[in-house]
């Protein structure tokens, strides 16, 4: 059941082709010699896999216009007097049916999607979560919510009927929710905006972070053990002052009563400030904004009860209401959901990984006596995407079974700026000229050259750095928050949102010690010098002609630091190419250089101010036996 439940995001076009004929239940016969050649031209500059400005513009003008067509796979009208057989060959033909749409869709409209799921099984999962709960809370990434939003499945939330989802029971009973999870990597501006992108489009939201409510917890029994081993020691020290004068101890019962009250004190106060520390943090009008306030665990669960519809209208045959609200968790991979979930309970329930597709069965989980939790196995939903490089860098993709490389890495140097990349890492990345066909700007094999040499990380064979092996750290260090980058609502610059990330980014790094950029020793043949142009200039141009062509001509022309570095050259058969000298025949001429300036006493030769013109070096005394050692 395992390998039945196993989410399938990509296949090959054979296996995709194969998949298709057993799900249609045909058979089929192979046509040979036809071949179809695709040719793509490339420009050298820019990356295959990504897509220019205008390019982005227009797919994303197709996008809006194709957006209707964008469906999530409906389980298709079931009754309870209908076979296994029949539901299953209905589920098989439903699901056939969208894929061959998704795949039209592709074809008519040359639209790339997401790489959706694609096995049947786990979209059963979905369907079962959607007809146990009442309430559908949808579970997205803060970094970039909308990539991990999913209109269309709110639509097929208010399409599913009855309390079991049987058909002719009523339809729009259920309500769904929108969850912004690990929202602590947000700033208190960036969530206002967010917070009024939402509210203009009616959508009901939280901020969360399963993380921050975590480590809230574990502080809180951290405290709580402390004044545990207080109270026990003070009751110890109350034992042996009773043992040698029991007139003047309290009872026993009055300790434990006043410990008690104290430390009750102490938590109500500690709840009563957290309110306060939490809206002082951060400065502005946005500080006292309770929208962008992040939940605690307490708060989300009764914001859940709080927006839940009412549980009488899911009554069943008998006319019974559920007895509890079942809230379903729904989302991409790797958005936290389990994680949500452990920070709900408090304790490690739900087993949780940073690879995408973790958890394989819907599973439930019994949180209080009025809330029974669903936990439904991560989908990559069917979107519209201007290319999978996207994916990678916002989790979806497991970067561990990543190919193509140069896509994502291309994409992570356009967000994160060189200053947060070298201060982050403690790298001096080289960016190429002019003259260097390069424009100045940091590309990704400058950046994955310079970690890997940092690093230590060489190909077998020659040695040379191995840049694959680099991209996928430092692809996971990207999706792990440590290169933070947030997508902005729309109409909102992508630069000025990030700004203030990045100014804390450098001042979180500032003083970090830099990793050497070269392997090689400088004794050895292939040492190259280093190009690092910021010790030259406080701004590396394009223009200023700092790579290694144009060092190695101005160090030729300015051979030393004279007043008048260049020198003259003769030309002439004889002697082409060699520099001019004057003559140095009578004493008055060793007095000049050859550029006109004056020669000290200690720097002049000839027989004007020198007596003897060479002198033996110094006799060392030799010990005997030296030289047969």
């Amino acid at each position: 059941s395992s390998q039945r439940l196993r989410s399938v995001t990509q296949e090959r076009d054979l296996d995709e082709f194969l998949n298709t004929a057993q799900l249609a239940g045909t058979e089929f016969t192979a046509e040979r010699r036809n071949v179809k050649i695709i040719q793509q031209s490339t420009n050298a500059s820019q990356n295959p896999y990504l897509l220019s400005e205008q390019e982005e513009r227009n797919t994303i003008k197709k996008h809006a216009e194709n957006k209707e067509r964008l469906r999530v796979p409906r389980r298709p009208a079931w009754t309870k007097e209908m076979t296994a057989e029949e539901l299953d060959k209905q589920e098989k033909t439903a699901f056939l049916d969208w894929r061959r749409g998704l795949a039209q869709l592709q074809e008519e409209e040359d639209l790339l999607l997401t790489p959706f799921e694609r096995n049947l099984e786990v979209w059963r999962q979905l369907w079962r979560v959607l007809e146990r709960s009442q309430l559908i809370v949808q579970i997205v990434d803060a970094r970039n919510p909308l990539r991990f939003r999913c209109e269309d499945l709110e639509k097929y939330v208010q399409d599913v009927e009855g309390p079991e989802g049987e058909l002719g029971t009523g339809k729009g009973l259920r309500k769904s929710l929108l969850l912004i999870n690990k929202s602590d990597l947000l700033t208190m501006q960036q969530r206002c905006l967010w917070a009024d992108y939402f509210d203009s489009h009616g959508i009901q939201y939280a901020f969360f972070s399963a993380a921050h409510a975590t480590a809230l917890q574990q502080a809180k029994r951290d405290a709580l053990l402390s004044v545990q081993l207080q109270t026990s020691a003070s009751l110890k020290d109350n034992r042996n002052l009773h043992k040698v004068n029991p007139d003047d101890d309290p009872p026993l019962e009055a300790i434990e009563m006043d410990s008690g009250e104290d430390s009750s004190q102490e938590s109500f106060a500690q709840e009563s400030s957290e309110d306060e520390a939490y809206f002082s943090a951060e400065d502005g009008k946005e500080a006292r904004d309770p929208r962008v306030k992040i939940l605690s665990a307490f708060e989300l669960e009764d914001w859940f009860l709080s927006m839940a519809p009412d549980l009488s209208v899911f009554s069943d045959a008998s006319g019974n209401p559920p007895s509890r609200l079942t809230v379903g968790l729904v989302g991409y991979p790797n958005v936290g959901k389990s994680s949500t979930i452990n920070s709900l309970l408090g304790e490690k329930k739900v087993s949780v990984s940073s690879t995408p597709g973790k958890t394989k069965h819907f599973q439930t989980i019994h949180l209080s006596e009025s809330i029974l939790l669903c936990d439904c196995p991560g989908l990559v939903f069917p979107q519209f995407a201007t290319t999978k490089a996207e994916l990678v860098c916002d989790g979806v993709l497991p970067i561990d079974q990543l190919r193509e490389y140069t896509g994502p890495s291309a994409l992570l140097v356009q967000r994160i700026p060189k200053a947060v990349l070298e201060a982050t890492y403690g790298l001096s990345i080289k960016v190429s000229g002019i003259e260097e066909g390069g424009d100045g700007k940091v590309r990704a094999d400058n950046f994955l050259t310079a970690y890997a040499i940092a690093r230590g990380y060489t190909r077998s064979g020659q040695g040379n750095p191995d840049e694959a092996r680099a991209a996928r750290y430092v692809l996971k260090d990207y999706v792990n928050g440590k290169l933070l980058y947030c997508r902005s609502p729309p109409g909102v610059p992508e630069y000025s949102f990030n700004q203030a990330t990045h100014e804390q980014a450098l001042l979180r790094t500032a003083g970090k010690k830099r990793a050497p950029v070269t392997r090689v020793s400088r004794d050895a043949d292939t040492f190259v010098p280093t190009n690092n142009t910021e010790a030259l200039s406080g701004t590396p141009l394009p223009a200023n002609g700092y790579g290694s062509k144009s060092r190695t001509l101005d160090y030729d022309f300015f051979e030393n630091t004279t007043a008048l570095s260049s020198r003259p050259f003769i030309q002439s058969s004889l002697h082409q190419g060699e520099a001019f000298t004057r003559l140095t025949m009578y004493p008055h001429q060793n007095s000049v250089g050859d550029d006109g300036t004056l020669l000290n006493k200690k720097n002049t030769t000839g027989a004007l101010y020198d007596k003897k013109s060479h002198f033996k070096p110094r006799r060392i005394k030799q010990r005997s036996g030296k030289g047969y050692d």
